[in-house]
């Protein structure tokens, strides 16, 4: 499963943020981390971030688009829709 987040470094905790629209009405997660956007830091932070809280390995996530922008592209292998929503809610 592909996932849209976008990625705020240096948010002081990490966590999600519910879930937000573009302009397009495409949904995406909003996830804050504590790491800097300083050589790969926030985004390997963010990784860590979803592998705990859809309780995967870190193996089984990569970061597909969006390596240095806010907003990311992340593939997730073996995840349903469900097991996002248990761990994030559904979004809109």
């Amino acid at each position: 499963m592909r996932l849209a987040v976008r990625l705020t470094p240096k948010g002081g905790r990490d966590g999600a943020d519910g879930w937000g629209q573009d302009a397009e009405g495409r949904a995406y997660l909003k996830v804050r981390v504590s790491a800097p956007p300083v050589d790969g830091a926030a985004n390997a932070a963010l990784i860590a971030f979803l592998a705990k809280a859809l309780r995967r390995p870190r193996s089984s996530i990569s970061l597909v688009s969006g390596e240095t922008a806010r907003l990311k592209l992340v593939e997730i292998a073996d995840l349903g829709d469900e097991e996002i929503a248990r761990a994030f809610g559904s979004p809109p």
